[in-house]
């Protein structure tokens, strides 16, 4: 790594892009800080991975995907957050509805791409069809989704005259996204997986293969190679956040590997990252747990509505926010009934209602959504 060399500038004419050298290659790692936050990061997600043998993790990921929606979303200035994730989107204001939606393509892409490492690889091919989805009817949909950029683009500036970087041309894009398959991929490659994604992100990023969504796209990637190695059993990684409360780090720190050919930073940081993001996950379940003793008691204060109530939490677990006629389907019970039960969960400090109105209550699932937004 001391002799890493990140790529070159090539004068355009107009202006200079930056190609990167390729990342199929023999890689020696001998910093000792970078050694030791990789077995720390190593430790902490063996830890969070644990809960996937030992709870019904399905109840969760949906919290975890949607939490990694908002917060990637929001890198790229899209103002969704959990709350209104869940809603339909004849509930959001239509002045949101555009940045709901990126939210919701996001969660599809996501859901869509680990259901898919059963039949693709990590690879071209995979990563085009996230993006296809991720674009589909949002302000991106002109771009070419699924498709990689025919024309250059840049990154910061009003034009690609005054741009912060400008990716390399587009005729490089096919070799370049090529060799990353390869890398990715490589069974003679015997360099940690942790490193490899976290070289491939910034590998991907600095390609910037499409015209639209590459940082969405590149943040994804993480958590579907994760998966796709056996690290992660499910997408229960939100590393975003990490990234998001660390947005000009993040982009700094990429750049620098650029412009001072300094790797080492970056694989610092991705792994600190993980690091951060994994023990708040251990942290997030151990908040779930304490949270179902708590309710394990109220619960049983119902009695004979008790059924029917754990029915719905359930649910909540998935979803947490919820009306009438959900109850209705949920639990079958009938109209009156239903108004009973989510009156006793609300005076249960179970269910908050967030509309202050007579009709069309939204009801939250609070403490359980706060466990996320902490």
């Amino acid at each position: 790594m001391q002799n890493f060399k990140s790529g070159n500038t090539i004068n355009q004419g107009t202006y200079k892009v930056f190609t990167p050298n390729p990342i199929y290659k023999d890689w020696q790692i001998n910093d000792m800080q970078v050694i030791s936050l990789l077995s720390k990061a190593d430790r902490e997600l063996g830890r969070l991975d644990m809960f996937s043998e030992y709870v019904n993790i399905d109840l969760f990921i949906s919290m975890h995907i949607i939490k990694e929606a908002t917060q990637s979303s929001k890198i790229e200035g899209t103002q969704t957050n959990m709350e209104e994730a869940f809603m339909k989107k004849e509930e959001i204001k239509a002045e949101k509805r555009d940045d709901w939606q990126e939210v919701q393509n996001y969660i599809q892409a996501m859901n869509e791409a680990v259901a898919l490492l059963h039949k693709l690889p990590f690879s071209g091919r995979l990563i085009k069809l996230t993006h296809k989805i991720l674009l589909q009817g949002v302000r991106g949909t002109h771009k070419l989704p699924g498709e990689y950029r025919t024309s250059q683009n840049w990154i910061g500036g009003a034009s690609i005259a005054d741009a912060v970087f400008i990716p390399p041309p587009y005729t490089a894009i096919d070799e370049l996204m090529s060799d990353v398959e390869k890398f990715a991929n490589s069974l003679d490659n015997n360099l940690p997986d942790l490193l490899k994604i976290a070289i491939i992100h910034y590998q991907f990023e600095t390609i910037h293969p499409f015209l639209d969504g590459n940082g969405r796209v590149g943040r994804l990637m993480i958590t579907l190679y994760l998966v796709n190695k056996g690290i992660l059993k499910q997408p229960i990684l939100y590393i975003s956040d990490f990234f998001e409360k660390h947005r000009t780090l993040y982009y700094d720190n990429l750049m620098r590997v650029r412009t001072h050919n300094d790797l080492a930073q970056w694989l610092k940081f991705f792994l600190t990252g993980i690091i951060e993001t994994t023990k708040n996950g251990v942290k997030t379940f151990n908040g779930i747990f304490s949270l179902q003793k708590e309710l394990d008691i109220k619960l049983k204060t119902l009695k004979s509505r008790e059924g029917n109530a754990r029915r719905l939490i359930e649910y909540l677990y998935k979803k947490p926010l919820i009306n009438a006629s959900v109850t209705e389907e949920v639990t079958q019970l009938s109209g009156a009934s239903v108004y009973k039960l989510l009156r006793d969960l609300e005076q249960l400090e179970i269910l908050i209602e967030s509309t202050g109105a007579k009709r069309g209550k939204i009801y939250i699932f609070k403490d359980y959504l706060d466990l996320f937004n902490s």
